[in-house]
């Protein structure tokens, strides 16, 4: 697999004109904290490809043919059911850790579902797949062992698959826990484990006359009246999405605090945002909630699934992050739900106290990595497989993990080289796409900046 070969100047008017259709607007209203984004982007290849979801799909949907109108993505393993399941969207090496499902374990599991959406399952698996390359190379491994690394993540999330689509039992195939998981996956639950809501709130908030409030400071800005207003009524509308069985005491619900709150991270540059104080389950002071309400945008892959059918099922964005979550990860946030602020449609959860990233700095040793890569692995298979008939949702009518199963059947040798070919290719694509951006940021050549 190889991608078009043109010249820098050419590659980098393709990556100023991608960058523009995803983020002019925000860029335009907040170039700061693009400023701030560009340069986290600028750090490495493997932060570049983090922030240019767009460019991947751009480059991805110009290698595969369309098919039955260009409404349908075609290539390999994909059929009218395989192009059409859920999909994280986002789904690179770093985009994995921990947090608290609603039964109360804690689980290593897929994180950050703001780009997820419905398209082909491979797009995932070859998002992450030239992550792990820009990894690998960047530890030093040999195009040898990445190639391995590859095969491996292939291997176990074709193994998952095919458990999970004839029947295993849950016991056969159980989520990454405290009891289950082992290596660098354990070792970020038991960091998950020793936090608690106190030292989050601790970091937020302090004590003013009896009660909590968000402490001034630390990139909270204080809201005026006006803006106050909006956030709570939209916080009202937000309530209407909870599950009935979210929260059992009513009062819960009861606002303590509101700060305003502007993103200035890879994904979030340019996004306002807002944090809400809320009351626990009890009346003690060290058990309440801090929720986020965060603008939720257009994911990178759906300018390129022209199915409108997909695009209706979502009343916005907000709403189409939330059903994807839901329908992604078992026992979601309880405290997940949408709403609506000036019109745009905003993502609802917990600011979680139990959320720890997969840390790759330490992971140096090939077969260490090995064994990590293909834990994910698998948990990219459960999350394929979670998001199907039985998600409660009916834009996916069928089972999932048959319908992969079955496209991977017809081909099985020809799965991992595909990953493979795709990961070193891209993997070099964007290493030579990070240094063509550096120069254009580092002279002046984007605009608006």
């Amino acid at each position: 697999m190889s991608f078009p070969q043109l010249s820098d100047e050419r590659r980098g008017e393709e990556i100023l004109a991608v960058l523009d259709t995803a983020f002019g607007e925000l860029l335009a209203a907040d170039p700061a904290a693009f400023r701030v984004k560009f340069r986290k982007m600028a750090a490495s290849a493997f932060a570049f490809y983090r922030g240019t979801a767009s460019l991947f799909y751009h480059d991805l949907d110009a290698d595969h043919a369309h098919r039955d109108g260009g409404t349908i993505p075609g290539g390999p393993y994909l059929d009218e059911r395989t192009s059409r399941v859920w999909i994280h969207g986002d789904l690179h090496a770093e985009n994995f850790g921990t947090y608290m499902d609603s039964t109360g374990r804690l689980i290593f599991n897929v994180n950050d579902f703001d780009e997820a959406y419905v398209g082909p399952f491979t797009w995932d698996l070859q998002r992450f797949s030239a992550s792990i390359a820009l990894i690998g190379y960047a530890k030093a491994l040999s195009d040898e062992q990445i190639t391995e690394l590859v095969t491996v993540y292939a291997g176990a999330y074709r193994e998952r698959i095919r458990a999970l689509s004839t029947g295993a039992k849950s016991d056969e195939v159980p989520p990454f826990t405290l009891d289950t998981a082992e290596g660098p996956l354990l070792d970020a639950l038991r960091d998950a484990r020793s936090l608690t809501r106190f030292g989050l709130l601790d970091s937020m908030t302090e004590i003013r006359d009896f009660e909590r409030r968000f402490a001034p400071g630390g990139g909270s800005i204080e809201l005026d009246a006006a803006t106050r207003y909006k956030v709570l009524a939209a916080f009202d509308g937000y309530l209407e999405t909870l599950p009935e069985t979210s929260l059992a005491r009513p009062d819960s619900y009861r606002v303590k605090d509101v700060v305003g709150r502007r993103g200035i991270g890879i994904g979030s540059a340019g996004l306002p945002s807002y944090n809400i104080l809320l009351e626990g389950h009890s009346d003690a002071l060290e058990n309440d909630v801090v929720i986020y309400v965060k603008q939720a945008q257009t994911p990178a892959v759906s300018r390129h699934i022209t199915d409108p059918g997909i695009r209706e099922y979502f009343l916005h964005e907000g709403h189409r992050t939330v059903i994807s979550q839901r329908a992604l990860q078992a026992h979601a946030d309880p405290w997940l739900g949408w709403t609506e602020l000036d019109g745009a449609g905003q993502l609802v959860a917990e600011v979680s106290p139990y959320a720890v990233d997969l840390d790759w700095s330490d992971l140096d040793d090939p077969e260490e990595i090995a064994a990590v890569v293909a834990d994910l692995g698998r948990a990219t298979a459960s999350m394929h497989s979670a998001a199907d008939d039985q998600s409660g949702e009916s834009l996916v009518p069928f089972s999932t993990e048959r319908a992969i199963d079955a496209a991977i059947a017809a081909d099985e040798e020809g799965f991992a080289p595909l990953l493979v070919d795709f990961a070193h290719a891209y993997g070099a694509r964007a290493r030579a796409d990070h240094q063509i951006f550096l120069d254009l940021f580092r002279n002046g050549r984007i605009p608006g900046l």
